[in-house]
């Protein structure tokens, strides 16, 4: 049984009169131990999809099972004891942590709302968590804004995991960063999944930094996953056009084949086009694309796309 099992997930924001369907019948799984990659281009309902899951967001639809449990109507007592197993470490290391106060009441905080341990025992729990990150017990006095964004980056990772949970979804946690601090985050993380035994879902834009970190992958457009699969897999053989634009998109100095570019901008949540919502800025798109929206279907054994033409775009 996976960990978290995601089931045709709906969630919009109300906008100008309209829905603005953020996450539209998102599914999958994140297994135990396991790092699963979102990536996709800014706007694509990646963050949104991020807070449904933590229920930061309430969905309008769907299912969120976790440990066997459906999470996506819970309130109340239920609510605070799903939070306790699934956290997340945010994008901005300078806007997550509350400026007034210090490291210390940052990272007690979450014990002292969930009634974990004394108030000796919550301080130990406090300076565990900044030496487990790399950051001295000194720390533990100072406020944010004493500390570089690599370090802040840190304290949020400390926050994260300091109720000890199973899940951690970490929303962009190191594009706010210099990349070579990058790299000791990513390091960092690795080695936290290694020794907690954690699970990760990674999002990202970036999929240089997903292709280190993540077991598997999954490409959202437009508030839908149009491609799933290993990292291996994707990266060896993208199936969709926007997988292969994407991927093109990454730097690579021996690369012997270009994409066309990408006609155009994302288009609106609030108004989705017809058929498959990324034909009009497709190279391969037909009439069809126009006016069946492609379902997500098996494609080998390890990947799934939705597309009309995806054995052409294999091909090309």
């Amino acid at each position: 049984m996976p960990l978290l099992s995601v089931e045709d997930l709906h969630a919009g924001y109300a906008a100008g009169g309209k829905t603005l369907r953020a996450v539209d019948g998102v599914s999958f799984q994140v297994g135990a131990g396991e790092t699963v990659g979102l990536v996709g281009e800014s706007g694509c309902g990646k963050s949104t999809l991020a807070k449904v899951l933590l229920r930061l967001v309430d969905p309008s639809a769907g299912r969120i099972v976790f440990e066997g449990a459906d999470v996506a109507g819970l309130r109340g007592a239920p609510l605070k004891a799903y939070r306790r197993q699934a956290q997340m470490v945010f994008q901005d290391p300078f806007a997550s942590l509350n400026p007034r106060h210090t490291v210390g009441e940052i990272l007690k905080g979450p014990l002292e709302v969930h009634g974990i341990g004394t108030r000796a025992a919550r301080a130990e729990a406090a300076v565990a968590a900044v030496e487990r990150v790399g950051l001295p017990r000194e720390a533990l006095s100072r406020y944010p804004h004493e500390f570089s964004g690599g370090q802040r980056q840190r304290l949020g990772i400390a926050r994260a995991l300091i109720l000890s949970p199973r899940l951690v979804i970490c929303d962009e946690p190191v594009s706010a960063l210099d990349l070579s601090i990058q790299a000791q985050i990513l390091n960092l993380l690795a080695r936290m999944k290694r020794d907690l035994g954690l699970s990760y879902l990674f999002i990202s834009h970036d999929l240089s930094v997903v292709r280190y970190f993540a077991d598997r992958v999954l490409v959202m457009y437009l508030g839908r996953i149009v491609e799933s699969g290993t990292w291996e897999g994707i990266w060896s053989r993208p199936l969709h056009p926007y997988t292969r634009a994407l991927m093109e998109a990454v730097p690579s100095p021996g690369r012997r084949r270009h994409a066309a570019p990408l006609a155009g901008d994302l288009p609106s949540a609030r108004n989705v086009p017809t058929g498959c919502r990324f034909h009009p800025r497709c190279p391969l798109a037909t009439p069809l694309c126009s006016e069946v929206d492609p379902a997500l279907h098996p494609a080998g054994a390890s990947q799934w796309v939705a597309c009309h033409h995806a054995p052409e775009s294999a091909l090309q």
